[in-house]
């Protein structure tokens, strides 16, 4: 007799409804990296429809490719789930397997082994394996996207390329050969986190308190010291990180990921010309004694465009003192007749990256709470506050552009320069003079930020940092050793990770410990549940204590002794 669909469906297993099984952690987990991977992909699509505008770049073949990429089994989804789902799975089967010799007795070798490993260790191992896998088929999927990128369109010439039996990577285009490894900015992301959980746990020891401090304490997620000294190390994190990446901003643009250069310059609206003459300076290239005859007319054309006499960028025509500020301000207030002034150059740069920061950061701190708490947003204080929220960062940022310029010119124009003519102006205009003083001041702005978003600001920094100084040899390597140390890295940053949202959960914050504990516990989660009684007031209503039965053991167990 055949089975009818609806016979079908009740013999399927059900899912458990425990939000810690392994089926419940990979259903969140691929649903949360899918629409953090997929959703970003999807955005030039609909504009395209909104706008009716279509190129080739958002057709139905290039939809195609993004849908297979993301949803094909080494996506970044499937990859992630099989890292986080897979490693509780092995944990809940190694539960199992642990009840089962503890129910039969047994004496192996392997049972002895097993019993000297503690739970964590036990997570830890779990999730290396898994993590293992996971890497490899992120791998497997940056590659394959790498090679559709770069196959020739129809009618291209194609790129010559002789394979040799030294080059490992001879069945790679050449270009992809010397570029970054496609996981590379993921790995350091991972890394990052990993090592904040370690300093989080390591601040922890140091600055417990005794046990009679706990009790009178409780309720409190740190202490006074714990918050201070994190305070402090992520403010010192940001500082030198951004130190770095706008120097290479400048001079090694070829070090950040293409985005963010394009961020920083949108932001920093700086002119191209002008920061090619800054790296030929660095280069010696452009200098004010010999002047430049490959790049002669470089400044001079951007001097004539900015409505000022071409001599003010002929490097011979100004001499020692270096071309005037009214060309490193860019015609920055000229509508007001101010392009000339230093004061104003740096605010009225500072006032624009505020409202353009309002517009970013507005969104950023009202949708968590749309989502969320909704029903926060009924009550003015709320909203009160998260407008100030957001004024907060938009603050920061603004002050992080104004005293970049600020300190540029106080080096080059107000103070430094005046106050020691005898050193040429090569060097106030090179990277040790004022670009590199704009560079180490702009960081302080980070203390204008709150407590909690200073530290995932140094957190967001801290990869894009590293990357920055690590040697361009080995970021471009594809050689056996530096993939596999690569690899190495990922499990074991992730599986640190996933063991800390099991065993130690407070080592994690910001986005890690919002992430991990609802990928863990579900939304209902104890951290969850915690944020909820921050932002919503219900009334108390008294605890109900169920008396026993006279005569039940409980009852015998409540009676005062005689």
């Amino acid at each position: 007799m055949a089975l009818v669909p609806n016979d079908l469906l009740d013999r399927l297993p059900e899912l458990s409804d425990d939000p810690t099984h392994p089926s419940q952690i990979a259903i969140r987990t691929y649903g949360l990296a899918l629409s953090l991977s997929l959703g970003p992909s999807l955005i030039p699509f609909l504009l395209s429809i909104i706008t009716r505008r279509r190129s080739q770049k958002t057709g139905l073949a290039a939809l195609r490719k993004v849908l297979r990429r993301e949803l094909g089994y080494d996506g970044f989804a499937f990859a992630v789930t099989v890292a986080v789902g897979g490693g509780a799975a092995l944990r809940r089967l190694w539960e199992s397997f642990d009840r089962d010799q503890q129910r039969k007795k047994r004496s192996s070798w392997l049972s002895r082994l097993n019993n000297r490993l503690s739970s964590c260790q036990k997570t830890f191992i779990a999730n290396v394996l898994t993590s293992s896998l996971s890497i490899l088929l992120l791998s497997a999927g940056r590659r394959r996207s790498e090679r559709l990128r770069n196959i020739p369109r129809p009618g291209a010439l194609p790129i010559p390329y002789t394979w040799t039996p030294s080059n490992p990577n001879s069945n790679l285009n050449p270009n992809l050969s010397s570029s970054p490894s496609p996981t590379l900015d993921l790995t350091l992301l991972v890394l990052v986190r990993a090592i904040d959980v370690a300093l989080q746990s390591l601040i922890t020891k140091f600055t417990n308190k005794p046990e009679a401090e706990v009790e009178l304490a409780k309720g409190k997620r740190s202490n006074k010291e714990k918050v201070k000294l994190t305070t402090r190390l992520d403010a010192l994190v940001f500082w030198a990180c951004s130190a770095r990446i706008m120097w290479c901003f400048f001079y090694e643009p070829q070090r950040l990921p293409s985005t963010y250069v394009k961020w920083i310059r949108t932001l920093a609206a700086v002119d191209s010309r002008l920061l090619r003459a800054l790296r030929l300076i660095r280069s010696g290239e452009w200098t004010y004694s010999r002047g430049s005859s490959a790049h002669a007319s470089l400044l001079t054309t951007y001097a004539k465009d900015l409505g000022y006499p071409s001599t003010w960028g002929d490097p011979l025509f100004v001499g020692h003192r270096g071309v005037p500020c009214e060309l490193v301000h860019g015609g920055t207030g000229s509508m007001l007749g101010l392009d000339a002034s230093c004061t104003a150059n740096a605010g009225i740069r500072g006032l624009k990256a505020f409202l353009e920061a309002i517009l970013v950061y507005l969104p950023a701190h009202f949708i968590p709470v749309l989502i969320t708490r909704p029903q926060v947003l009924l009550r003015p204080y709320r909203v009160f506050t998260t407008l100030l929220s957001t004024f907060r960062s938009a603050a920061f940022l603004s002050t992080f552009v104004a005293s970049f310029w600020a300190s540029v010119c106080f080096t080059r124009t107000l103070a430094l320069a005046p106050l020691f003519p005898s050193i040429s102006h090569e060097f106030w205009d090179g990277p040790l003079g004022c670009i590199l003083a704009g560079c180490l001041m702009c960081g302080s702005s980070i203390w204008i930020e709150n407590g909690r978003r200073r530290g995932e600001m140094a957190l967001y920094v801290l990869p894009r940092a590293i990357r920055a100084s690590l040697p361009d040899g080995l970021v471009k390597s594809r050689k056996g050793i530096v993939l596999m140390l690569e690899r190495l890295t990922f499990m074991l940053s992730l599986s640190t990770l996933l063991t800390a949202a099991i065993h130690k959960p407070e080592s994690l914050r910001g986005l890690s410990r919002w992430g991990l504990s609802f990928i863990m516990s579900g939304p209902h989660a104890g951290f969850w549940q915690r944020r909820r009684r921050n932002f919503e007031t219900r009334p108390s209503t008294p605890r109900r204590i169920d008396t026993p039965s006279p005569g039940t053991p409980e009852a015998d167990q409540h009676q005062p002794s005689s």
